[in-house]
């Protein structure tokens, strides 16, 4: 715990150094105004010893307006030097804040696609919202409370000092004891704090994942035990939100008590002093602006102590993360992937996702430059992995994978994705414009190339039936879609794209007829001149690629063109194709 402490301190710092500047600017502000205010008081009390003194009215009046006047003096060069902390500060936190966001947005995609199998969207748009936020709040107790409270006891007590000594010791003891109960009490709360976050975090995951399978909850009539399910997460977080915020109440009294009890010992000491002659009545209204001034700081001390390390606890979430070190990494050194061909090869690939459960053992493959190669085999058997590895969603635990002779695990990953383009079976979309979907393949191509695209894939006839045209937002994963139109969308963009190796994931499983014969004809005129692999489990997709292979239990079973196939006897792919098309046809 506190080593994540200390990092996510770190990580502020490093952020905190390029805008040291202004960093030294507002504490240089902070504490000369801080010293102001704690020793304008000292002026009150020189007025009222003036109006008590029984000098003639003239000599008291004349008395007054001067102290009265570098009152103003100090007064205005206070309140001079907070407005330029504060306007600053308005620059210093939010330059940081949006470095901070950049920072954990840039790190956060660089993960790898399992990282995000693994973790609720909700949940990471939470960490990365609650660290920045955590700055923020911790910047702002640092700057307005708790450097004014130790610059403001620090003066105090100089000024004391010269009073009485005893006042120095008396109060000095009390702020020691006073701190001392703060942070045993914050350490105690701490876990508690943490309980309550991670629960918040649990509670918006939760929330997330039924607000984006809201079809399933009505379909599925899940409408109750979602409620139910929703309802347990906020009863935990409930329950210790409760708890923490009794224990704030119970130490808010202890202070209470606290408080009462030094100012009663200070004005009886005071009292003491006056009646030997050692204190004037001036002091007394310099005492009672200490002890005010004392307890307004120190009764915020608590408080803001427990908000930096309830901010702390909302900042380790995220610093996990940013802890965590990238599953897929480029090797040091990685050149740009060069692709002037296209060929493929998997020489002696071995991969598992557990240890005791391989799925690629000493598998080879070669693909031509320019082939269409079909995947085929039962679930499970390897054929999405095969595409997984080859764009690097996951590394390879031996062998090696060469495109045009060049190991992918030593080129650059954003080199490798330029030189490919995916068609998944169900595209995800952004929550943008059909022009800009489109052009997220080629983010430099002109209206009219985008245009040229979705025409080639058969996206324009649609497109032109909405009233805004290519500026029609498609809505969260391209919701306002038909899965056909999305399909035709995901190709214009692979179109665009151009990229010399493609692949086809289930492209046309779950589309209907009319739809297919559309999709059909767009990826005929997207595979031209490319290497394709394609995976399919209808086999009606694939009967004119080059060459079929036939996967099952990590290994190339069978191979070789449709009719060679569908005519072998015994075959996996024969079996496949009877169940699938000689049925219908008997």
């Amino acid at each position: 715990m506190k080593n994540k402490t200390r990092k996510t301190l770190k990580i502020y710092w490093q952020h905190i150094l390029k805008h040291k500047t202004l960093g030294f600017l507002i504490l240089f502000s902070i504490i000369g105004a801080a010293v102001l205010n704690a020793y304008i008081p000292v002026y009150f009390k020189k007025f009222f010893d003036i109006l008590t003194s029984g000098e003639s009215t003239d000599i008291v009046v004349a008395g007054l307006i001067g102290t009265l006047v570098m009152i103003a003096v100090l007064e205005f060069f206070q309140w001079l030097f907070w407005r330029i902390a504060g306007f600053a500060s308005t620059y210093f936190q939010s330059d940081i804040m949006a470095e901070l966001s950049s920072h954990c947005y840039s790190y956060l995609l660089k993960h790898s696609f399992n990282f995000f199998n693994n973790n609720f969207v909700g949940s990471l748009v939470k960490r990365v919202k609650y660290f920045v936020n955590a700055f923020e709040g911790i910047i702002d107790r640092l700057s307005w409370s708790l450097i004014p409270l130790v610059i403001n006891l620090v003066v105090m007590a100089f000024v004391l000092y010269q009073r009485n000594v005893w006042l120095v010791v008396g109060i000095t003891i009390w702020v020691v004891i006073f701190m001392t109960v703060n942070y045993i009490f914050v350490s105690y709360k701490m876990k508690y704090d943490i309980a309550k976050s991670k629960a918040e975090s649990e509670n918006t995951a939760y929330l997330a994942d039924t607000i984006t399978n809201n079809s399933n909850v009505k379909l599925f009539n899940g409408h109750d035990r979602e409620v139910k399910g929703f309802w347990k997460t906020i009863k935990e977080m409930t329950d210790l939100r409760k708890l923490t915020w009794n224990l704030d109440n119970i130490f808010e009294g202890i202070q209470g008590l606290l408080m009462i009890m030094l100012e009663i010992a200070v004005f009886y000491l005071a009292i003491r002093l006056w009646q030997k002659g050692q204190l004037t009545v001036g002091d007394f209204v310099l005492l009672q602006a200490y002890l005010i001034n004392i307890f307004m700081r120190v009764w915020d001390f608590g408080r803001v102590i427990r908000n930096i390390y309830r901010d702390l606890a909302d900042a380790e979430e995220m610093t996990e993360i940013l802890l965590t070190p990238h599953e897929i990494r480029d090797v040091a050194g990685a050149k740009k992937l060069k692709v002037a061909k296209g060929e493929v090869e998997f020489k002696e690939v071995d991969f598992y996702y557990h240890k005791t459960r391989p799925v690629l053992d000493n598998f080879n493959l070669k693909i031509k430059a320019g082939e269409r190669l079909a995947l085929i085999g039962p679930s499970g058997a390897g054929k999405s992995t095969i595409v997984k590895l080859l764009l690097r969603n996951h590394d390879v635990a031996g062998g090696k994978i060469l495109i045009d002779g060049q190991n992918i695990a030593k080129a650059t990953q954003e080199s490798l994705w330029q030189s490919t383009s995916l068609v998944p079976q169900d595209p995800m979309l952004f929550h943008r414009t059909l022009m800009d979907n489109i052009r997220y393949g080629k983010p430099s191509a002109t209206d009219k190339e985008v245009m040229a695209a979705a025409k080639m894939a058969n996206c324009d006839e649609f497109i032109s039936g909405f009233p805004e045209g290519y500026k029609t937002f498609v809505g969260e994963r391209g919701v306002k879609l038909s899965g056909g139109e999305r399909q035709r969308v995901a190709i214009a963009r692979a179109m665009l794209r151009n990229a010399p190796i493609l692949v086809l994931d289930e492209a046309t499983s779950s589309l209907d007829s009319e739809s297919e014969g559309l999709i059909q004809d767009a990826l005929g005129k997207l595979m031209k001149g490319k290497t394709v692999i394609v995976i399919a489990h209808r086999l009606s997709t694939i009967r004119q690629s080059d060459r079929i292979i036939v996967v099952d239990e990590g290994g190339i079973v069978e191979e070789g063109s449709h009719d060679e196939l569908s005519d072998k006897k015994g075959g996996l792919y024969a079996k496949l194709w009877r169940l699938q098309a000689g049925g219908f046809i008997e």
